[in-house]
């Protein structure tokens, strides 16, 4: 098994596709090595050297695909939300201490706005007109060049930034090793092959589109046609365009697609997939026979986080359980004391071991020695969430200990929320929670305590806050009080805050 990109991509055919889009010619393998070695010299040539670091703020597409393989085999990269406000670019920027940005051609926006301000060079991207993935790299200004070198297995390849339970993200940097290791884990989980295709439409600044589609897929060999995002309406032009054998999506995006497939039965026949796979939030039972009905096909469950490379539990392909998460599927998964630094049997703290788990937080050692323990001959990493076992090794997630906000897939931090809500000037308390919702399994509230003598209306706030964060993280439900509960000792409580104030009914 290659414990690098670079030896990931190494034993396939010169002449196997490997990247594809709409309108465009595929990219070989032979293109893709060929691809990497003239972006390595690009980066060396602008100053970015084997250890320097990388942002990445491109639209979902083959370009941001190949920029993510190509650039990680020559440096550290991070991808970027596209959807950011240029205060939350600024932060992750000097967060990560970046050298270099990669922006599209003619791209002027926020993200460039903060990179000038922090003085860090810009690398501008120009695609090729006619074949998917392929681009040039220059850097805008002088620049000196680095030194020459190729990362090793214990190079960080990703860096990513995760929500935690403090206000500020936790960065979560991954090895060469550990992309590797969780790319081949996945392919094997899955079965994949050179005779499968991955159609793409997950976003590429998260773990799930970057590791189970782009790198799984270039492990097994495979092809991956890489659309321009997410979008119900085109979903089954680009799937009679790409002809896949499987996709993976997140559980809103399942729905979506379900509730376009009656009218696109022909197109769904033309093009059978040998399996779907969802992950990134719970999917409902209801929905995956839906899925399995809809395209004659398994569907697989799969549980994963940031700090895992992604994944970590998988349903088999020859037996799916709806409700759960599936088996260990790369990683060790066992069951931890909630407090206690020990392995139990039964209900407890998810907790993983091995080569595809983060070493640590980057410069954060209160966060790993809260979530990092020894026991049995292994580290162990607490996930955060609980879950256990059932007799036939298969894992089911009883609720999350983490009070993360899980919005279909996008993790919201309600101290982050909270620290945007409390400039506002007519905010004298705040405390975002989670509102259960149907579709997205969560989705963002706040309640307020305005100021004395202070006006202010739930959309004055919402503005507020769509103003100054991505929007998914925009509280779409506003409650003013008077007075916020409190627990025994005082603390405003965020769980089970949506019942106690009437929105849901209670369990």
């Amino acid at each position: 098994m290659g414990t690098t990109l670079t030896q990931l991509l190494e034993p396939h055919g010169a002449d196997s596709p490997a990247i594809g889009a709409p309108g465009k010619a595929w990219l070989s393998y032979g293109g893709l090595r060929a691809l990497s070695d003239k972006i390595r010299g690009q980066l060396r040539a602008a100053g970015v050297g084997p250890k320097d670091r990388v942002a990445i703020v491109l639209p979902n597409g083959p370009d941001m695909a190949t920029a993510f393989i190509t650039i990680a085999q020559a440096a550290t990269t991070a991808p970027l939300n596209p959807a950011y406000r240029e205060d939350e670019y600024a932060f992750y920027l000097e967060d990560l201490k970046a050298k270099a940005i990669v922006l599209a051609e003619g791209e002027d926006g926020p993200a460039l706005a903060a990179a000038q301000k922090t003085g860090m060079t810009v690398l501008r991207l120009t695609p090729d007109a006619d074949i998917a993935g392929v681009f040039d790299l220059k850097a805008e200004g002088d620049t000196v060049a680095a030194e020459e070198g190729t990362p090793g297995p214990e190079e960080v390849a990703l860096i990513l930034h995760t929500s935690g339970t403090t206000s500020r993200p936790k960065i979560v940097p991954l090895l060469q090793s550990n992309v590797a290791a969780s790319a081949v884990h996945i392919a094997q989980s899955l079965n994949l092959t050179a005779e499968d295709r991955c159609m793409n439409v997950m976003p590429l600044f998260h773990i799930h589109g970057l590791l189970a589609a782009v790198s799984a897929t270039l492990s097994s060999g495979g092809s991956i046609f890489c659309t321009p995002g997410f979008n119900a309406l085109n979903f089954f032009t680009m799937m009679a365009e790409a002809k896949p054998t499987w996709y993976t999506a997140v559980p809103t995006m399942h729905q979506a697609i379900l509730s376009r497939a009656g009218r696109n039965a022909e197109t769904i026949a033309a093009n059978p997939l040998r399996f779907l796979r969802s992950s990134s939030a719970s999917l409902p039972a209801q929905v995956m026979e839906q899925l399995r009905e809809t395209f004659g096909a398994p569907v697989i469950e799969a549980y994963g986080m940031t700090e895992a490379a992604h994944q970590m539990c998988c349903n088999p392909m020859d037996r799916q359980k709806p409700g759960s998460v599936g088996v260990e599927a790369g990683p060790m998964v066992r069951i931890a004391h909630e407090i206690e630094n020990r392995l139990v049997e039964g209900t407890g703290e998810v907790c993983i071991s091995g080569p595809n788990v983060t070493p640590g937080y980057e410069s954060n050692p209160e966060a790993n020695e809260k979530n990092f323990f020894e026991a049995e001959g292994h580290r162990w990493f607490r996930t955060g969430d609980q879950g256990a076992f059932d007799e036939d090794g298969f894992l089911h997630l009883t609720g999350r200990l983490k009070e993360i906000i899980n919005r279909g897939g996008e993790k919201v931090s309600p101290l982050e929320v909270d620290g945007v809500l409390m400039d506002h000037p007519a905010i004298a308390q705040v405390v975002t929670f989670a509102l259960p919702h149907p579709k997205l399994g969560e989705e963002v509230a706040a309640a307020v305590v305005l100021r004395e003598g202070q006006e202010a209306t739930e959309r004055d706030i919402r503005d507020f806050a769509a103003a100054r964060m991505a929007d998914f993280k925009v509280p779409r439900k506003v409650v003013i009080l008077d007075e916020i509960p409190k627990g025994a000792t005082g603390k405003m409580q965020r769980i089970g805050l949506a019942e106690k104030l009437g929105l849901v009914e209670a369990a």
